[in-house]
């Protein structure tokens, strides 16, 4: 039995973040990471963006060993005893806690029909298995068209191969921008030279050789060399309900991220927390919310009393464009948009019963704070449009 006072399940960036918490308040105090992965925690987002881009790998790495930490790779927790404060893990070790977090992320959905040629971007050795097929092939599918879909196939683009993408919505982004610029992004993708196929789905897939013929619902046939799927996530809480914690859509946490268990915390994807400024419970599958919420948990872990309020940003790439965003966006509501550059530079705001719920700052940087206070306030847009100072300060440079 290996002895720890903080025991972190995962090993991703909120993983990380929750040691960089800890010894903010205990320098000292033991500290077990458990990850299925083979390699120490690492900045996940260049998987899709910067490592495209010409970024190191060695830029990557978040220097988690340097905290003191003992880190158990490429093994999964099988099972944790929560009255005996106790997890084995799929090696046979076993580990006793005084506080433990569940940082165990989410997974990627799986297509019904994959046989195991499909590749889902979310580890570091998805992207190595995807760069060595980007040295040696040259055409790709990507199924779908949401947030990972989007940047891998302006990533392989950008590598100079050729690209089709297959969604079901009748544009990029579809759920989340509104109807114009989800339309302005397909045109702006195929003059980038990727195919799009909108408004299908995928039939069937036949591997012949070192290719693979696929079929839409629509009819339509291709011949690819490799194909990547971001269809999204789903959280990892199974361990978490096997262990008797409430579970509902994520495992579910108090502001002071603690479970239904006193001495237990989740943080990251697979936490279920209440916003304030949404006035709801959400969960937040994103960098600023793993680094932010992790750090939280780390110290709550370590006896600090935290109330985790802070309502996390997401940003991505699309070939030379960009955005920020932040709260609800959702392509059902209702949209004002505030151009500088008609489509390409500008604020979008997603209104639901005339309040502010979400801010799109497309090609507009370092106004996230602006936007996230536009939501807390969460008051009616004409009186924002009268105010007029923090859209305002939005546009400007």
């Amino acid at each position: 039995m290996k002895e720890y006072k903080y025991l972190i399940i995962g090993g991703g960036m909120t993983a990380d973040s929750a040691v960089h918490g800890i010894r903010k308040l205990d320098d000292s105090g033991s500290i077990a990471l458990i990850s299925e992965e083979p390699d120490p925690p690492y900045n996940r987002p260049p998987l899709s963006k910067g490592l495209w881009k010409g970024t190191s790998i060695n830029e990557i790495w978040r220097g988690t060993s340097s905290f003191h930490v003992d880190m158990f790779l490429g093994r999964r927790v099988t099972a944790v005893d929560l009255s005996l404060k106790q997890a084995i893990d799929s090696k046979g070790d076993e580990y006793h806690f005084e506080k433990c977090l569940f940082a165990t992320g989410a997974s990627p959905n799986k297509l019904p029909f994959d046989n195991g040629d499909i590749i889902y971007l979310r580890t570091l050795r998805h992207y190595q298995n995807l760069k060595l097929l980007v040295s040696k092939k040259q055409r790709f599918l990507v199924i779908g068209a949401g947030f990972i879909g989007s940047e891998i196939a302006a990533a392989l683009a950008l590598n100079h191969r050729k690209v089709t993408m297959l969604f079901p919505e009748e544009a990029i982004g579809g759920h989340v921008f509104p109807p114009d610029l989800s339309r302005f992004i397909n045109h702006y993708y195929r003059d980038k030279g990727v195919d799009i196929l909108s408004r299908d789905y995928l039939s069937w897939i036949k591997k012949e050789s070192d290719h693979y013929l696929i079929k839409t619902e629509n009819g339509r046939q291709l011949v690819v060399d490799a194909i990547v799927a971001g269809v999204g996530v789903k959280p990892n809480f199974d361990l978490a309900k096997d262990a008797g914690l409430k579970i509902g859509n994520g495992i579910i946490v108090d502001q002071q991220l603690r479970t239904s268990h006193p001495d237990v915390y989740a943080a990251g994807d697979v936490a279920n927390f209440y916003n304030p400024s949404l006035d709801k419970r959400i969960r937040v599958e994103h960098e600023d919310n793993a680094n932010h919420m992790g750090e939280m948990a780390g110290r709550a872990l370590a006896g600090e009393q935290v109330s985790y309020t802070y309502l996390p940003y997401f940003y991505s790439d699309l070939f030379n464009l960009g955005y920020e965003a932040i709260g609800e966006l959702n392509s059902k509501f209702e949209t004002i948009a505030h151009w500088r550059e008609p489509l390409h530079k500008g604020a979008i705001f997603y209104l639901d019963h005339g309040k502010i719920r979400g801010v799109l700052l497309w090609n507009l940087w370092k106004k996230i704070d602006v936007a996230r206070g536009l939501i807390g306030e969460a008051y009616p847009i004409s009186r924002a449009k009268t105010a007029g100072s923090s859209i305002e300060s939005i546009l400007k440079e």
